[in-house]
């Protein structure tokens, strides 16, 4: 008999956030439940005049220095196929990677896999140097291929095969 865990699901109206013991309301595609216990407060989030300068840098161009994209640049061409995603072939952090993982097993394609995890760095700046901002990100003869979806249609359609035979030998 196997053992399964039972949890009481916790219902969250459309558009709040429960966090530590604060209810915020956020937009809907914001929604998650970080915590089942939850204390309806009066905490209401203004706009700061100062807000501008506190702006999160991962998008600016300070995120991609030119040893960066030196960097980026000889990862992508060091092997026909190389996959950036969230952790390793063997052990994948996210299921749009462990399908694009799954994938390239299937064609038995040989790739390089490189966890994006690891360095938060290489992380912000591939996504300004491929203009994409999710992973897995894989790229084909040195050139971006596409994320999880693109890849998935490409497979479906033949053009992955046809883009990997083209890349293997060229």
């Amino acid at each position: 008999m196997a053992l399964r865990s039972v949890k009481t699901p916790t219902l969250t109206p459309p558009g709040v956030v429960f966090i530590s013991s604060s209810i915020i309301n956020k937009p809907q595609s914001l929604r998650f439940v970080s915590s089942s216990l939850a204390v309806r407060s009066n905490l209401k989030l203004k706009p700061s005049p100062h807000a501008a300068k506190f702006r999160c840098s991962a998008s600016s161009s300070a995120s991609l220095t030119p040893q960066l994209r030196d960097t980026l640049e000889k990862l992508v061409k060091s092997e026909k196929v190389v996959l950036f995603m969230k952790g390793t072939r063997d052990f994948p952090m996210c299921g749009f990677s462990n399908t694009v993982v799954q994938i390239l097993k299937t064609l038995n394609v040989p790739f390089e896999d490189v966890n994006i995890l690891e360095n938060e760095m290489v992380r912000q700046g591939l996504k300004e140097y491929s203009s994409w901002p999710t992973f897995p990100q894989l790229y084909i003869g040195g050139e971006f291929f596409g994320g999880c979806d693109i890849t998935l249609e490409a497979f479906q359609s033949g053009e992955l095969q046809e883009a990997v035979e083209r890349a293997m030998c060229s």
